[in-house]
């Protein structure tokens, strides 16, 4: 598989971001990390401090009340000295690129949560499951289904939990959807659409729009979400795929594909189209039924999220679905509780995404799928 250099992931990150001052801006929350009275929880260890470890993850594992910010693991030495302070981080629980293995002989830290680029994602997810810390690998699992077969592999022979960062199963109104579909409350879905977009403005050199780092465009981003839209709306995984590709905007998509649409088929005749760009807003799942339907909309967004169904309104009180998600991995771990999104989710997903581009780079063919109960 393909390592991503620290050099060449530092040199893309200073182009896509600003750097530690944004953080140097935030205010200081709670002292939480390396408690010894928190021996309850388990420690986390985030690797990559970017916008989504700094703005989501640590936020919410402040609120976690099964795991802990433990540690952290950065290319950028100025984060360091912040981020200690702002999270009462010990010394010794702060790692960079190239000592990261060393994370073995620390008991602080149970699990190792990757959120780097997502060609880095199997690197070092394997380096953690031989650390023997329990995974949990931000979405998309990897850049291959080969990658996901790997990560997979290294998590039972460490005999370590492995989980992808899929935060929606965690995440009530996701959850009730789940539930009526399971419980077959407006009868067998018909057709589903899923659509989860967002416009990329003013930033050509951020890495999801380098192909090396991201192994691909809004598929690889976005397009995830659509894909599990459609899979937890229907209760089913697709048995065949066929998808299109188009570019409004080519000078700024110019090595990551822009916006993708695709067909799903699936058992017992139900159909559904899915959509994914990174040049427009919108964020929905909708499904029909033989009794009914219901709706989410926004579907994927980091909540509140909002849904209705044909019999009223779906309300639940909103939390940070991170927070949920981290707790929920932290109690399969501890108390063997069901996994949400175990690795074989993520492959299943990256199955699909590969199909998706084997259809475009074939003229827009059918691709059967057989997947059977993968990831359900």
């Amino acid at each position: 598989m393909k390592n991503i250099s620290r050099r060449t992931f530092n040199n893309t990150l200073s182009r896509g971001i600003g750097g530690a001052a944004i953080l140097s801006a935030m205010p200081l929350a709670c002292a939480m990390g390396g408690q010894k009275q928190q021996k309850k929880k388990l420690g986390v260890a985030l690797v990559g401090l970017g916008s989504y470890s700094t703005y989501q993850l640590a936020p919410s594992l402040v609120d976690c009340e099964l795991c802990y910010l433990a540690g952290i693991v950065t290319g950028t030495p100025e984060k360091e000295k912040i981020w200690q302070e702002k999270y009462n981080i010990p010394a010794a629980n702060i790692y960079n690129y190239e000592n990261f293995d060393s994370i073995s002989s620390n008991d602080d830290i149970d699990i190792v949560y990757v959120v780097l680029p997502n060609a880095m994602h199997a690197d070092f997810s394997i380096r953690a499951a031989k650390a023997g810390k329990h995974v949990i690998c931000e979405k998309p699992m990897a850049v291959s289904v080969e990658e996901c077969d790997a990560i997979i592999n290294a998590c039972k022979e460490a005999n370590v939990k492995l989980s992808v960062g899929y935060r929606l199963h965690s995440e009530p109104y996701t959850r009730e959807i789940k539930r009526l579909v399971k419980d077959k409350t407006f009868g067998n879905v018909q057709y589903i659409s899923a659509e989860a977009a967002y416009r990329s403005m003013g930033n050509p050199e951020q890495w999801r729009l380098n192909k090396a780092l991201s192994g691909g465009g809004a598929l690889m981003n976005m397009g995830v979400y659509a894909i599990q839209s459609a899979i937890y709306g229907t209760g089913m995984n697709p048995t065949s795929v066929t998808a299109q590709e188009f570019s409004s905007r080519p000078e700024y998509f110019k090595d990551t594909d822009e916006t993708i649409t695709a067909q799903l088929e699936f058992q017992g005749g139900a159909f559904g189209n899915i959509m994914t760009s990174h040049n427009t807003n919108v964020n929905r799942m909708y499904a029909s039924c033989d009794k009914g339907w219901f709706e989410l909309n926004p579907a994927s967004s980091y909540g509140p999220l909002a849904g209705t169904t044909s019999q009223g309104a779906l309300n639940f009180p909103h939390e940070r679905q991170q927070k949920l998600q981290m707790d929920d991995f932290a109690n399969h771990i501890l108390n063997d509780s069901p996994n949400v999104a175990p690795g074989e989710m993520g492959k299943r997903d990256m199955i699909i995404v590969e199909a998706i581009y084997e259809s475009i780079a074939k003229g827009n063919s059918k691709i059967e799928l057989n997947l059977g109960s993968l990831g359900l």
